[in-house]
């Protein structure tokens, strides 16, 4: 079981978020370190060749910081809070508005009631502004990208609860 590129983002956030000092993460072989400066993470890896691979443990992978859970724990606690509710993905791979220009209102707000076919955001893909709508009725619960932020396909977008 390797880490993503998707699960390395999401401790990244993490770590940004809660103003982490740094958190070690040890999984067959790769040593990724991810030590908090200011509002920039940065992503160290090493890679350990002199591990042999039957030596290494097969429990879920530990991270190693202060008030820091291991990754399997966030996203246990992630897909519990997601239980019932849609989630609206990203189609491509582009940087992430929530209004069509900086002067604009944002297209949607947590607790804003939205129907099939509202636009939600923009992604920006080759400097082409692409409109993402929802394809679901129902309230929006969750934005989970910052305004301006790189999101890769299929990255989680919107939560909306039906």
């Amino acid at each position: 079981m390797h880490l993503t590129f998707k699960e390395i983002l999401q401790l990244i956030d993490k770590v940004a978020d809660r103003g982490i000092a740094a958190v070690e993460v040890e999984q067959a072989g790769v040593r990724v370190r991810i030590e908090g400066k200011g509002n920039t993470p940065q992503v160290i890896p090493a890679y350990i060749s002199d591990v042999k691979p039957n030596a290494l443990p097969a429990a879920p992978i530990a991270a190693i910081a202060a008030g820091a859970a291991p990754a399997s724990a966030l996203q246990a606690a992630e897909a519990d809070s997601e239980a019932g509710l849609h989630v609206i993905t990203s189609p491509i791979v582009g940087t992430f508005y929530r209004s069509p220009n900086p002067e604009s209102e944002v297209f949607v707000n947590v607790g804003d009631h939205i129907a099939k076919g509202k636009v939600l955001c923009i992604v920006e893909a080759m400097k082409l502004m692409n409109e993402i709508e929802s394809d679901v009725d129902g309230v929006v619960v969750r934005v989970y990208p910052q305004n301006g932020q790189p999101v890769e396909y299929g990255e989680k977008l919107f939560a909306v609860k039906p």
